[in-house]
């Protein structure tokens, strides 16, 4: 699909891995990518398998192919760069925290937007039975309050994907203890796609000792391309300084001694 290329930046020692959402793109996360470059840092943001073509090809993946994707991007900016914050939007959410909890030396820190590890819509209790009757529904991207906005996004969801999904989520919800990084947590007040439970659910269950919470009041799901995402570039910028600065130099004191 047009505009759903990954994008790729070098920049400075410090790199940052963004993730994007279930049906989407790299396209959503685009402008924060752009923002993190222009403040000096490699970004990356890989496009996962079965996004940004058809939805009849997300269908034929899981999960495990969608993290594989972004372990290798972490796993190749870990060892070339001195230290690596992972983000992600909604399921990009649920990838950074699996990261974090597989990888917990190489990710310095994690930038979350809205992120997704529980959802809580009674009819997804269907889904085996519906998944085997029709391969997708409607979609859901594009939930942005700003007008003339767009998400490149499918508009049907694919449903043997969906449950993938769904076993992602539970995996991470069980792990959240696992999670120890420092973690800024962006989450709309209204959000229509994932449940306002699902991050502070993540807020709540880490052990992370350096945990920032920051409520969007002017956005729905789609946040980074919303009314409040210079405030979540302006944070994601901040945050990725502040959790991999160097340690100051220790001040050496000249030593005075008599000659012997």
């Amino acid at each position: 699909m047009p505009g759903a290329e990954a994008y790729s930046h070098d920049g400075g020692d410090v790199a940052v891995l963004l993730c994007h959402g279930f049906t989407g793109c790299p396209q959503s996360l685009r402008p924060w990518a752009e923002h993190l470059a222009s403040a000096g840092f490699t970004v990356r943001v890989p496009r996962l398998p079965g996004h940004g073509t058809t939805w009849q090809q997300l269908n034929v993946t899981r999960w495990p192919d969608w993290y594989a994707a972004v372990e290798r991007e972490l796993l190749a900016l870990a060892a070339s760069h001195r230290a690596v914050v992972v983000g992600g939007l909604s399921m990009g959410g649920a990838l950074a925290l699996r990261l974090a909890q597989h990888h917990p030396v190489d990710v310095a820190g994690l930038a979350l937007v809205n992120p997704a590890v529980r959802l809580t819509d009674r009819r997804l209790a269907a889904l085996p039975l519906v998944r085997r009757l029709t391969p997708s529904i409607a979609g859901f991207g594009s939930d942005i309050r700003t007008p003339g906005v767009t998400e490149l996004a499918y508009d049907r969801t694919p449903l043997h994907a969906l449950a993938s999904t769904l076993q992602l989520y539970a995996d991470v919800e069980r792990d959240l203890p696992q999670v120890t990084q420092p973690m800024v947590v962006f989450r709309s007040s209204v959000d229509h796609v994932v449940p306002t439970s699902s991050p502070e659910l993540v807020l709540a269950r880490v052990s992370s000792c350096d945990l920032t919470d920051v409520e969007l009041l002017k956005s729905f799901h789609v946040a980074t391309l919303d009314e409040d995402a210079p405030l979540i570039f302006a944070g994601t910028v901040a945050f990725a300084r502040r959790v991999t600065a160097e340690p100051a130099a220790a001040e050496v004191s000249p030593v005075v001694g008599t000659a012997p």
